[in-house]
């Protein structure tokens, strides 16, 4: 995340974060985890509640997940009916798909105009993101502003 806020910093015009859910099944509450973070995301806390949960990671459960909610200060009521809406599961059954068909094995993984971010240092954001906008025919130096 540092090196992404960077990124973002450099190039506040040109730049800009889509977040997909890519649970792995391998933890057993990252899928309970996007779907808390969708449903913060209803009252405009996603970003926090997300960085909390990458906080917590290694002790998620049920509890901490409302204990990150009550924290946030969210609507607790609202957020527990959003949890149970259909809708947010397929929110991630949808990104899910969308992973497989583009080849994600991993979290995270970065894509820059579709293309898969190898190095993921900010010199590696940087070489694809010139790359990506000089292709695009924008002038843009790596301060982000375009010339």
């Amino acid at each position: 995340m540092p090196v992404l806020e960077q990124v973002l910093e450099q190039y506040p015009e040109n730049v800009k974060v889509v977040y997909k859910n890519y649970p792995l099944r391998s933890h057993t509450y990252a899928r309970q985890a996007a779907a808390a973070a969708i449903a913060a995301d209803r009252q405009g806390r996603f970003w926090e509640f997300h960085d909390l949960l990458f906080i917590n990671h290694s002790k998620l459960n049920d509890q901490k997940i409302r204990d990150i909610a009550a924290v946030l200060g969210l609507d607790m009521a609202k957020f527990q009916n959003d949890l149970k809406d259909p809708e947010i599961q397929a929110i991630i059954n949808q990104d899910l798909s969308e992973a497989a068909r583009v080849g994600v094995k991993s979290t995270p993984t970065v894509f820059v105009n579709g293309k898969k971010l190898l190095n993921r240092s900010l010199d590696g954001f940087q070489t694809l993101i010139e790359n990506e906008l000089q292709r695009s025919g924008i002038n843009v130096s790596q301060t982000g502003k375009k010339q």
